[in-house]
């Protein structure tokens, strides 16, 4: 024996669903008419048409939004990829909340997630080696890059780049940087 087509019992559960909650326009948009909705005001009429083996409706599928919300898939990795990175360089909770908005309990279940130590203050300042050295390395790639310094998100790619090249900690060279472009060093 051949069972209900469960297309028909889905858009009847979403159909039904929307008139008890008052969605109308929701109904109308699927693809029902006055007519057919008055017909689901009665259980028999809403039976024979759950129960259906034949299918009564069709699913189109919207290309550009599957892909755009696809897209967004790839943009919450790397998203939590760069946090990840960020906080394995030496990030400053401050700076992962400012670019994207994780609050401090969340930053530190990342840390925990991660087996990182829990931090107890504020990174050294660097000394004048360091900060010479990075220097050295900033400067030229500001302009290797064409950044502008105002373009916060490249630069916090720049300044992750430099973490890693210079095995110091992201939050202290982000904070040299900041302190060069407020006194207008560049």
């Amino acid at each position: 024996m051949s069972t209900p087509h469960p297309l028909n019992q889905a858009v009847i559960a979403q159909a039904l669903h929307d008139l008890r909650n008052g969605q109308l326009r929701r109904c109308l948009a699927m693809g029902f008419g006055e007519q057919e909705l008055d017909a689901l005001k009665h259980p028999a009429l809403v039976s024979v048409l759950a129960n259906a083996k034949v299918a009564w409706c069709s699913v189109t599928v919207n290309r550009e939004v599957l892909h755009r919300l696809l897209r967004q898939m790839d943009d919450v990795e790397r998203e939590i990829a760069t946090v990840d990175r960020m906080l394995r360089l030496g990030a400053s909770t401050e700076m992962v909340s400012k670019f994207y908005g994780l609050t401090h309990q969340e930053v530190a279940l990342r840390r925990e997630i991660l087996g990182l130590p829990k931090r107890k203050g504020r990174h050294p300042v660097l000394d004048e080696q360091q900060e010479t050295t990075l220097w050295e390395h900033w400067k030229p790639a500001i302009a290797e890059r064409s950044i502008a310094l105002k373009d916060e998100t490249a630069m916090l790619a720049l300044t992750m780049d430099l973490a890693e090249e210079l095995s110091l900690p992201m939050s202290v060279i982000w904070a040299a940087i900041r302190s060069w472009i407020d006194q207008g060093l560049v």
